[in-house]
């Protein structure tokens, strides 16, 4: 959490943290790290801790959206095929081997370009991408939570099967869903990341990737521009890493 909280904090704090337009030039370009600009300026002249800070906030929107959306496709496929026949599992089954095989980047490469390079799109891809893993485990979970003794009581009590779903059997899915989902977003800030360092990203909006895909003209001449916000996504990473270690 202390390697996750200057992230957090810059994401929902950037405006008060950071006044000003992230694309606007502060000073002469290609300041070194000083007291003025601590993170120094980049060939426009633009503060780069300023950029890093507004960047936590489109990195960290991508991480939450897509592990929210991989989550909802995720669940409502995976308890379906997990509670229902034979015939609908292994369609939903197939489906989901079909989106986990999909290469993400290929994907990307074709969608972003043809639908345009914004974000929402972005999320769209990463999260299409991403679902099939939830899907096996929320499925494997409900085959095993079907059998249980509770459930038998409750079916034999007279419970609609779609009750027993959504009252005995989900709740109690849901819980092996929070490593997944912290594995799905920290998955998404890196996608992003180098689909934006390959220019796929939205430019419009600063996120890390886009630092990371402007500063690799200068790496030799100003080396300060990719340093801070491949630190930042270290940080990040690291750090969801950790806490999936602790739900392990």
């Amino acid at each position: 959490m202390a390697l996750i909280a200057p992230a957090l904090l810059a994401a929902i704090l950037a405006p008060i943290m950071a006044p000003g337009d992230p694309f606007a030039s502060a000073d002469a370009p290609f300041l070194r790290p000083s007291s003025a600009h601590p993170f120094g300026t980049d060939d426009l002249g633009r503060d780069v801790l300023v950029a890093v800070i507004f960047g936590a906030r489109t990195s960290l929107i991508v991480g939450v959206a897509v592990a929210g959306l991989a989550l909802v496709f995720g669940f409502t496929v995976g308890a379906i095929a997990g509670f229902s026949r034979a015939w609908i599992d292994d369609v939903l089954m197939r489906m989901t081997e079909f989106f986990q095989v999909v290469p993400r980047f290929f994907l990307a490469i074709l969608v972003l370009p043809l639908f345009g390079n914004t974000l929402p799109n972005l999320v769209l891809v990463l999260a299409l991408t991403s679902w099939g893993g939830l899907a096996r485990i929320v499925r494997a979970e409900v085959l095993s939570l079907r059998e249980r003794d509770f459930v038998r009581a409750a079916r034999a009590l007279g419970a609609t099967p779609a009750r027993i779903l959504v009252r005995h059997i989900l709740p109690n899915a849901v819980q092996s869903l929070l490593p997944v989902g912290v594995l799905v977003a920290s998955s998404a800030i890196l996608a992003e990341a180098g689909m934006s360092y390959l220019g796929l990203g939205d430019p419009n909006l600063v996120s890390w990737g886009y630092l990371l895909n402007n500063a690799q003209r200068f790496l030799s001449q100003a080396w300060w521009m990719s340093l801070f916000p491949g630190l930042a996504i270290v940080m990040t990473i690291l750090g969801l890493g950790l806490i999936l270690e602790r739900f392990r």
